[in-house]
C-alpha cells in the first residue's frame, strides 16, 4: 500500500472518478430541474396529474437556464477557487521572507522530487491542521495553521508538507474541488426551491377570495379560481418537488463519498517514501489529533489535513479515517514506531531484595 505514491493507475482511478462526478453532474441537474418546473406547475394546475404534465412541459424551457447558470458558477469557481477558499478561511499568501521556515521545508521537498512548487498560506489559528487545494498547476497551494506550525518540529511539519504534497501530485486536490463546485451549485439551487412554497404560499394568501377560506389559487389567464382541490394539489406537488431535491442532495453528498478515504492512506504514504520518515508522520498526527477543529464549509474541511468524525453510525459518512487507523497503517505497514506518552522514570533507587523463601518475581 505505501508504494502507491505517484502510481499512474492511482491517477488513473481518481481521474476515472472525476468523470464519474461529471456524468453524475447532469442527472442531478435535471432532477432539480423538473423539482422546480413541479414547484411553477403547482401555480395553475387543478390536480396533480395536470401538474406532472405541466412540469414536463417546463423542463426543456428550464434546462438552458440551468446549465447557463451552472456554467458560469463552474467558471467562477475553476479560474478563483483559491481565492474564494482563502477568502471563506482567512489564508494569507506567505513567502520565503515572512516564513522562511516554511518555505524551505517545503522547496527542499520539492526540490528532491523535481516537482513545481505550490504557494504557501497561512491561517492564523491555534487550530492544528492543513490542506492543499486548486486545479490547475498553477493555482496549487498549501495552507498551514498558525498552531500547526507552532506545535510541530522541523521533521513533523516536513511530514505533513510531504502529505499536502501528495495530494497534489496523486490529483486528490483537483477530485475535492470539482466535487465542492457540484456541491455547491445543488445547495444553491435546493434553497432557492425550498424558500419557493412561501413564496408561492404568501403570494397565495393575497390572491384568495373571503370565500374560498384563503384556499382560492387565481388561474393564468381567465381570471378564475381553483378550488380547495387545486390548492391540496399545489401542496402535494410541492411537497413531491421539495422530495426529489432532497434525494438530488442525497446523491450528491453519494458521489462525493465515493471518494474513497484511501486518498488519506495514500498521502500518509507518499509522505514517508519523501521524508523516509514514518515516525514524523505519526508524531504530528499525535499532536493533531484532538486539535484540528477549524471553522469551515464542509466541503473545504473535506481536503483537511483532518476532520474529526466520531465512530458510529455517523462514522458512515466521514470523509477521513479515524488518526487511531491512519498511525495503526504507518506502523504496520509504513515501518513506523508506535510512540506513546509515558510518565517519567522514578528516582532509582536500592534493589529490592525478596526476603527468605519470598518468591522472586511476580512469576516467582
Amino acid at each position: 500500500m505505501f508504494k502507491s505514491y505517484g502510481l499512474k493507475t492511482y491517477i488513473w482511478n481518481n481521474r476515472l472518478k472525476s468523470l464519474f462526478l461529471l456524468a453524475g453532474f447532469p442527472v442531478l441537474l435535471l432532477m432539480i430541474c423538473f423539482a422546480f418546473a413541479l414547484v411553477l406547475s403547482a401555480l395553475d394546475s387543478p390536480d396533480v396529474i395536470t401538474g406532472f404534465g405541466s412540469a414536463f412541459e417546463l423542463v426543456p424551457a428550464l434546462v438552458p437556464v440551468a446549465i447557463v447558470g451552472a456554467l458560469i458558477w463552474f467558471a467562477i469557481a475553476f479560474f478563483a477557487n483559491t481565492a474564494i477558499i482563502g477568502a471563506v478561511t482567512g489564508a494569507r499568501k506567505v513567502d520565503r521572507k515572512s516564513e522562511p521556515r516554511l518555505h524551505n521545508l517545503l522547496e527542499n521537498l520539492c526540490i528532491s522530487r523535481g516537482i513545481a512548487m505550490p504557494s504557501l498560506r497561512i491561517i492564523d489559528s491555534e487550530a492544528r491542521n492543513a490542506f492543499a487545494s486548486g486545479i490547475r498547476k498553477s493555482q496549487y497551494s498549501i495552507t498551514v495553521t498558525r498552531g500547526l506550525m507552532e506545535a510541530l518540529d522541523d521533521a513533523e511539519l516536513e511530514a505533513v508538507l510531504a502529505h499536502e504534497l501528495t495530494h497534489i501530485e496523486n490529483r486528490d486536490v483537483q477530485l475535492l474541488v470539482i466535487a465542492a463546485i457540484f456541491a455547491g451549485i445543488v445547495t444553491l439551487v435546493g434553497d432557492v426551491l425550498i424558500r419557493s412554497p412561501r413564496a408561492i404560499f404568501r403570494g397565495s394568501s393575497s390572491t384568495s377570495s373571503p370565500s374560498s377560506g384563503g384556499w382560492r389559487w387565481r388561474g393564468g389567464g381567465g381570471g378564475g379560481g381553483r378550488s380547495k382541490g387545486g390548492g391540496g394539489a399545489a401542496i402535494i406537488l410541492i411537497l413531491i418537488a421539495v422530495a426529489i431535491f432532497l434525494l438530488a442532495r442525497l446523491l450528491a453528498i453519494a458521489l462525493r463519498l465515493a471518494m474513497s478515504r484511501k486518498r488519506e492512506y495514500l498521502a500518509d504514504a507518499g509522505s514517508v517514501e519523501l521524508t523516509k520518515n514514518p515516525d514524523a508522520m505519526i508524531a504530528a498526527l499525535r499532536k493533531v489529533a484532538g486539535h484540528s477543529e477549524l471553522a469551515a464549509p464542509s466541503q473545504i474541511q473535506e481536503m483537511f489535513l483532518d476532520h474529526a468524525h466520531p465512530r458510529g453510525l455517523s462514522g458512515w459518512f466521514a470523509t477521513h479515517p479515524p488518526i487511531e487507523d491512519r498511525i495503526d497503517a504507518l506502523v504496520r505497514f509504513g515501518g513506523g514506531r508506535e510512540v506513546t506518552e509515558t510518565a517519567p522514570p522514578e528516582t532509582a533507587g536500592p534493589p529490592d531484595v525478596p526476603a527468605p523463601g519470598e518468591p522472586k518475581g511476580p512469576w516467582g
